[in-house]
């Protein structure tokens, strides 16, 4: 498959995305990327910055379009830690880390995050308000609660799986409760 054709995968599944979970400016969106399973290998085998960079290129021009802070998922070897903006940061007072993701070491995905954008900050945790799995990275510790699954048309970028979420309100108050059906 071509760049150019996971590119514009990326960018499909985000504007659906940002559709379906109906999200507003300011919100967080987090994204975990396995580019080894984009081009058919096994998770955290192939590393391939020319396909992060095509991903990166396909989603993120949605989510500044639609005034949405990009959450990029580190992988295992930094603990799943976030780079987002430095901005992002302090408006959510999210305490910095010291890191630096490399192709090998935080993934390709949030390597090329941290080189394109303004001002990047590393992370431990948010708590993003939709999120984009790619390959099976696991995202859910950095999704706020509830979850919510989201379907797409787009069920693949590359050769990867996608998984999406957003999240609701909780509801409480038992069975007498009433709901408000824009929020659900």
């Amino acid at each position: 498959m071509s760049l150019e054709e996971i590119r514009r995968q990326a960018g499909l599944a985000m504007e659906e995305l940002v559709t379906a979970a109906k999200l507003t400016s300011g919100d967080i969106v987090v994204v975990g990327c396995s580019s080894s399973e984009v081009v058919g290998e096994r998770i955290g085998t192939s590393s391939s910055v020319e396909t992060a960079e095509a991903i990166f290129a396909g989603l993120y021009p949605v989510l500044e379009k639609n005034g949405l802070y990009l959450a990029a998922q580190c992988c295992e070897h930094l603990n799943r830690a976030i780079i987002i903006e430095k901005e992002c940061a302090r408006r959510e007072r999210i305490p910095l880390v010291n890191a630096v993701p490399q192709p090998k070491a935080g993934g390709s995905f949030a390597t090329t995050a941290y080189k394109n954008f303004r001002e990047p900050a590393a992370v431990e945790h948010v708590r993003a308000q939709a999120g984009l799995d790619i390959g099976g990275t696991l995202i859910g510790m950095h999704m706020a609660e509830v979850a919510v699954p989201v379907r797409l048309s787009v069920k693949r970028i590359g050769e990867a799986n996608i998984l999406c979420a957003r999240v609701r309100p909780k509801f409480i108050g038992g069975e007498r409760a009433h709901y408000d059906p824009e929020l659900k």
